[in-house]
């Protein structure tokens, strides 16, 4: 993917709706050469077109939320694959990075066993054969791709391990994480008691907001993985906090 293209996908998750025109200005480029970035961009499923506009994808698509900050996700995964060990059995939440934190393992040669409720993850990385996943049954989210409900839950409780690595949609000091579907969360915290240890693995932006559902407390998460670009006062937050904070 071009430079030009991550940043057209930059702006349309942060604005929602853009003219052609303004990313043609704001990328110094032609809105023939925007047209047809717009064009490849829609084909990916990372963004959607409306008569002269770019239009954000569904926030439930994980393909179209791992173009958002892809290179900071890469970095975050990449430094979260460090914690696990080969021959590890490990639970992934359903977020973008644990997605790419699956991708990682893969490349990696580690033999790591992988339980989620993902169908996305466990297709994502189908080609490893150093990784076993094992997708819980449940009721599906077919734009998520996931499994949640008392199915899923009961499956998950039979299962304990060292690492669980998860994403979020927000967080609130004093309140925790957050996320934006209810079943989802729900899964989330049903995966959490089945773990030593709780790893969120999230961009910064996401502590600049909060978001619908609660997910965990903060005194659930063990570890925080992120960026440079969290804020100066959540920092000195998580900081003060039992949670190991690693800023990449």
């Amino acid at each position: 993917m071009l430079t030009r293209q991550k940043e057209i996908i930059k702006i349309v998750n942060q604005k929602q709706k853009v003219d052609v025109a303004v990313l043609a200005d704001k990328l110094q480029v032609s809105k023939v050469t925007i047209r047809k970035d717009l064009t490849q961009l829609e084909e990916l499923g990372l963004l959607k077109r409306q008569h002269g506009y770019a239009v954000m994808a569904d926030p439930e698509n994980l393909r179209a939320r791992l173009a958002v900050n892809y290179d900071l996700k890469v970095k975050i995964a990449q430094k979260a694959a460090a914690f696990i060990q080969d021959g590890e059995t490990i639970m992934l939440e359903s977020g973008s990075t644990c997605a790419l934190l699956a991708e990682f393992l893969g490349k990696s040669g580690k033999h790591v066993t992988i339980i989620t409720v993902s169908y996305f993850i466990a297709d994502y990385v189908g080609q490893y054969s150093n990784l076993e996943v094992f997708v819980t049954g449940g009721k599906y989210q077919a734009a998520s791709e996931v499994v949640v409900g008392a199915l899923a839950k009961q499956m998950i409780s039979q299962f304990h391990v060292k690492h669980l690595f998860a994403g979020t949609d927000g967080f609130l000091p004093q309140q925790g994480f957050f996320c934006n579907n209810i079943e989802r969360a729900e899964m989330v915290q049903a995966m959490a008691r089945q773990a030593a240890e709780v790893i969120i693995l999230t961009d910064a932006t996401k502590f600049m907001k909060a978001s619908t559902v609660k997910q965990l407390e903060l005194s659930q998460v063990s570890q925080v993985v992120t960026d440079d670009q969290i804020p100066a006062d959540i920092e000195e937050y998580l900081r003060q906090s039992p949670v190991t904070l690693t800023i990449i």
